[in-house]
Parts: structure tokens; C-alpha cells; sequence
């Protein structure tokens, strides 16, 4: 019999048994991981240096970062945030570092570091820790009194039954355990991947992996037929952007990436889901300048630069072999000078510039961090103790609920925080 059973040998898992277990020195704590290995997320987030958390320090500037549980999370990140974090890690040791763009790894640059950590204090602490032990059923024994919050847990594992007082729930995007909890009578939000790179096949792009450069990017609807009883078939295509983001996109073998394609699946999780990861994208290359300013000064680029080529004279403030593709997408021969260029090549390569289209056909999983939006619904959660409000005696942490964040080291901030306050509630209860 243990005082907490802690179902997930992952981020949220560990972080709230070391917490509950220096919170109370007295509780029997066991982690049931299904894994042949613990903390295999850790392991490989960030590139294998694990993205710990965010230097972004403010809760109320924290959360926008979540498209999924921003609301929630405000007070819990005023309880435990990213500040908190970091100290926790520094005054065991563990020193982290922030890089240009807010994210914080472990100053070792590896997330073995972490992975040691985690479990050498788990031992530390008398944390039982069951690998293989992958959950097949759990259930609230009624204990044998009139008080309905009085209840144990009983655990069934491919390899034996655990008893437990309380349930922590820190197994991430598990299809399974979701099922579980909706037969128990949770509502389980339908998860979509929530954090992809986009797959394009366009000659623009092709030739050109590793280039990065600052967009602005846009989602657009799928064109849509409208047949009328009129003389032709006429197209209705909405110019309306459903989703936009700016920052830096990564053109690679498969399609783009970078942080604002990354953006764009995560606060779009659900609607790209919908239109089944089919749709067409609209970028400006050059976000310093709206649309209707650059064909102007393209003309002013053809009046000083005459008598040089189009394709040899980079007129504006991007990579020189995307300056190169796009002029050859604008119908702009290689030998063409400024002086002869045409109004319609003209207007083509301000389109090029500014309203650029590719159609995206299909997604990859960003690296190997696979992020869902979907889980537990939120207002199922006492967020002041992450316990269930329907169960009595279970706890939640991490992704098993419906939370995700962009990438950055927002979804383990996430996992930090939920454990460590379902780690105060459990332990001082």
C-alpha cells in the first residue's frame, strides 16, 4: 500500500514525486513508468540538450504562449513559474543557462544531466520507481464509510495490482489512459497534433534547405467552388488569413519549419486538423514592408539600378538564392535588366515578395518532440491543486490534460508547474 501512486515516469512525474516526498518525508511514494526507461521526453527535447523551461518570467506574459490553457495556468505560473523552476534546479546543482531567444538548457548541454538528476534524487528519496509497468486499469475503491472523498486507488499493471491513497496522473498523450478516465466519467477533449512543420513541394523552395529568414506568415482558406446557374463556374477564394505569425521560417527538404510555421500549428492545432493538414499558406519575405509599398519601390530600384540584371541585383533584404528563385517565379529572365522589366514582372515580383502562396500538403512531427493539443478538460480541475473535481483522491500533471504551449520550453514549464502543485496538495493534505 502506498501513500501516492504516480502513473508516468516522465517530467511531471518525477518533479512532483521529488517535491511531495521533501514536502513530507513520511509518504510511500511509487512511480509506474511503462517504459524500459524513464524520462525519455527529457531525453530527447531540445535536441537531445533538453529546453528545461523559458526565460520568461512574468506569468501574465508566460501564458500567452499556451493556445490551450492560458486562462488556467495564470495562477498556477504566480504559484510556480519559470523563475521557481530555475532556482529549484540551481539549488540542486543543476545550473542552467539562457540563450539568445529565451530558451534555458542545462549548462552541461545535454539532457543527461537532467535524466541523472531525476533519478539519483528519486533514490535519494526512497521514490519507488517500476519500469515496464505500463497501467491497464485503475479504479476508486469506495472506502467503508459514508463520506464519498473517502476512497483508495487500485492500480492494475501488466505485471502486478498496486494500492494507493492518492493518483497522479503524469502520463502525457496517452490514448488508454484518457479512455480510462472518460469510462470514470472525465470529459477527454479529442487530441490533434499540436506542434508539426508544414510539407510543401514548390520549385520556389526546392534547392534551398537550411535557409532561414523573418516572414510574415499566413493561413488561408482552402478555395472553395460556388456552382451557379450563371454562364461559367465561378471560384470563391476567401483573402482572409484564418491564422498569422511572424519570426524566422526554416526552408527544408520536406517543406518549411521554424518558429513561426511552429506557431502556426500549435494556435491553429485544431483548425488545420479540420481542413486535414491541406491548405494554402500566404508570406510576405520582407515584413518591414506592407504590400502596397513595395511595387513602388521597385520602381525606384529599376530607375537607379537600369542597366544591371534583375537576377544579379538583390534589391532588397533577403537570402540571394531565395532572391533568385522568386525572380524566376516572376517570369523574369536571367539576362532581363531593371530598365526593361515589364509592369505585369514587375507586379509579379512584388506579389512574389509580399503575397507569396505555396500549398501545403500534409505535416511532419517537429524533430522528435511529438505535442498534442486535447487531454482532460479544464474545467474538470481544481487548478489551485491540479485534483479532479469529479474523482475523488486523483491529481493530474503535464499533457494529460488539455494544455499545450509553442515550442520554447513551454510545455515542460507546464509539467513543472502541475506537479509541483499537485505535489503541495497531495503532500500537506
Amino acid at each position: 500500500m502506498y501513500d501516492v501512486i504516480i502513473v508516468g515516469g516522465g517530467a511531471a512525474g518525477f518533479y512532483a514525486a521529488i517535491h511531495m516526498a521533501e514536502a513530507n518525508k513520511d509518504l510511500r511514494i511509487a512511480i509506474l513508468e511503462r517504459g524500459k526507461e524513464v524520462l525519455s521526453k527529457v531525453r530527447i527535447s531540445g535536441g537531445g540538450r533538453c529546453n528545461v523551461t523559458h526565460g520568461e518570467f512574468d506569468p501574465s506574459e508566460l501564458v500567452k504562449n499556451y493556445p490551450r490553457g492560458e486562462k488556467e495556468l495564470l495562477g498556477p505560473f504566480h504559484t510556480h513559474g519559470s523563475g521557481d523552476t530555475v532556482a529549484f534546479f540551481e539549488e540542486k546543482g543543476v545550473p542552467l543557462k539562457v540563450e539568445e531567444d529565451g530558451r534555458m538548457f542545462p549548462k552541461s548541454n545535454t539532457s543527461r544531466t537532467i535524466i541523472e538528476f531525476f533519478v539519483k534524487e528519486a533514490e535519494r528519496l526512497g521514490i519507488k520507481v517500476y519500469r515496464h509497468s505500463t497501467v491497464t486499469d485503475f479504479r476508486c475503491i469506495p472506502a467503508k464509510t459514508t463520506d464519498k472523498k473517502d476512497c483508495h486507488w487500485h492500480v492494475t499493471t501488466i505485471k502486478g495490482e498496486y494500492e494507493a491513497n492518492k493518483l497522479l496522473i503524469a502520463t502525457g498523450s496517452s490514448t488508454k489512459i484518457w479512455n480510462s478516465l472518460r469510462d470514470q466519467g472525465h470529459t477527454i477533449v479529442a487530441p490533434v497534433p499540436s506542434l508539426f512543420t508544414f510539407n510543401i513541394d514548390d520549385d520556389r523552395i526546392k534547392g534551398i534547405p537550411g535557409l532561414s529568414t523573418n516572414v510574415i506568415v499566413e493561413v488561408l482558406a482552402r478555395k472553395t467552388f460556388s456552382p451557379k446557374i450563371t454562364i461559367k463556374l465561378r471560384s470563391s477564394v476567401s483573402d482572409e488569413p484564418l491564422l498569422r505569425s511572424e519570426g524566422p521560417v526554416l526552408i527544408t527538404h520536406w517543406g518549411m519549419s521554424g518558429p513561426a510555421i511552429l506557431k502556426l500549428s500549435s494556435w491553429g492545432a485544431i483548425t488545420l486538423n479540420e481542413l486535414g493538414y491541406r491548405f494554402r499558406i500566404r508570406i510576405n519575405w520582407l515584413p518591414q514592408f506592407h504590400t502596397g509599398a513595395v511595387l513602388p519601390f521597385l520602381k525606384e530600384v529599376r530607375e537607379v539600378e537600369a542597366k544591371k540584371t534583375v537576377l544579379r541585383t538583390k534589391a532588397v533584404d533577403i537570402p540571394r538564392r531565395l532572391w533568385s528563385n522568386l525572380v524566376r517565379a516572376a517570369v523574369i529572365p536571367k539576362d532581363l535588366k531593371w530598365a526593361e522589366i515589364t509592369k505585369v514582372q514587375l507586379q509579379n515580383l512584388a506579389d512574389q515578395l509580399t503575397r507569396c502562396e505555396f500549398s501545403v500538403d500534409g505535416k511532419s512531427t517537429f524533430k522528435e518532440e511529438f505535442v498534442t493539443a486535447g487531454g482532460v478538460d479544464l474545467k474538470e480541475i481544481d487548478f489551485k491543486t491540479m485534483q479532479s473535481k469529479l474523482l475523488p483522491n486523483l491529481y493530474f500533471a503535464g499533457e494529460v490534460i488539455n494544455v499545450d504551449a509553442i515550442t520554447g520550453g513551454f510545455n515542460f514549464q507546464n509539467a513543472w508547474t502541475g506537479g509541483y502543485i499537485a505535489a503541495q496538495a497531495i503532500a500537506g493534505d
